[in-house]
This record gives structure tokens, C-alpha cells and sequence, in this order.
């Protein structure tokens, strides 16, 4: 999905989108499934008359609004890189976005730390982007390939300096 940015300055395009890895939204698969398994036990356990089926009404419909807010926890964390500055815009809970945003020229250090077998067979991990401005760091967990995104930040930050400080 290509992101649009309405507040880019003369001369800027974005470079690279980062989203998170669709291994995140696995999660919610599993709690879908858990779901169901609790709605099943629920009928064996106790039938299917009108109090029950009211209830289970009742709790798909909080069941599927919980399930919504964690996939919109994870679809709307996303890292934009343009050709002068990154912007980190993350959705701590509903209703709850944190936005921060820095010239690549302040990124110190781009850090990964891919845990654990699946962090490896699929290609995922924590992504850190240490920053000198206000906002210390930025970070994404289950950001998709790490070390190729990496390479490119830092790629993308040289070349910035060089522009901006004229490189050897």
C-alpha cells in the first residue's frame, strides 16, 4: 500500500514504508480461534437456549470490537523514510497515536535483535532507530526484514549527511 504524505517539503519523497510483519496478525488468528473453542466448550457445557445464545451474542459482539482494536494496534505502526527525515507513527491503543518525527542527519545508531527460532525462520525482529532529538528512539517490534532494512537506513542516512555536510 503506498503512503501519501501531505506535508513533504520542496524537493522530498518518501524512500521507504516500513510496516510490521504479517506474523504479527498470526496473533490475532489464534485469538480468533480461541474464540471459537470458548463458544464450543460454552454450548457442550450449558445447550443452546435463548439466555445462552444471548450471551454468546453479547460476547462475539465485545469479542470481535477487542479483536479490532488489536489489529488496528498493529496495521497503523509504521516507519516512513523520506530523503530528509523519518517519521515513526505509532497506535499505542484506540484512540491513543503517538507521531514523532526527526531529520535522518540526527540518527545515531539503527539497531535490530532478532529473538527466538520463528524471529529467524521468518525473517523478523525488533527494529531500533536511536535518535539525538527529543524522541530518544523509535521502535517497531515484529518489523520485517531487519537487517535488509537496516543496511538501508544507514545507507540512507550516509547519503543524507553527504548532502547535507558534503562527503568526501
Amino acid at each position: 500500500m503506498a503512503v501519501k504524505m501531505k506535508n513533504l517539503k520542496p524537493g522530498e519523497k518518501v524512500d521507504i514504508v516500513i510496516r510490521r510483519h504479517w506474523i504479527a496478525f498470526l496473533l490475532l488468528g489464534v485469538y480468533f480461534v480461541s474464540g471459537i473453542i470458548m463458544s464450543l466448550i460454552i454450548f457442550t457445557i450449558l445447550g443452546t437456549s435463548i439466555p445462552v445464545l444471548l450471551f454468546m451474542v453479547i460476547f462475539w459482539m465485545f469479542y470481535c470490537m477487542f479483536l479490532y482494536v488489536t489489529w488496528i494496534n498493529y496495521e497503523l505502526d509504521i516507519f516512513i523514510f523520506t530523503n530528509n527525515r523519518l517519521v515513526c507513527i505509532e497506535q499505542k491503543s484506540f484512540l491513543n497515536r503517538s507521531v514523532g518525527e526527526t531529520t535522518l542527519d540526527k540518527v545515531q545508531e539503527v539497531g535490530i535483535e532478532t529473538k527466538g527460532l520463528f524471529a529467524n525462520l521468518f525473517d523478523y525482529g525488533t527494529m531500533r532507530i536511536m535518535t539525538a532529538g527529543a524522541s530518544p528512539s523509535f521502535d517497531m517490534t515484529f518489523a520485517p526484514q531487519p537487517m535488509k532494512h537496516t543496511r538501508y537506513i544507514n545507507n540512507l542516512v550516509d547519503q543524507y549527511r553527504d548532502n547535507l555536510y558534503g562527503g568526501a
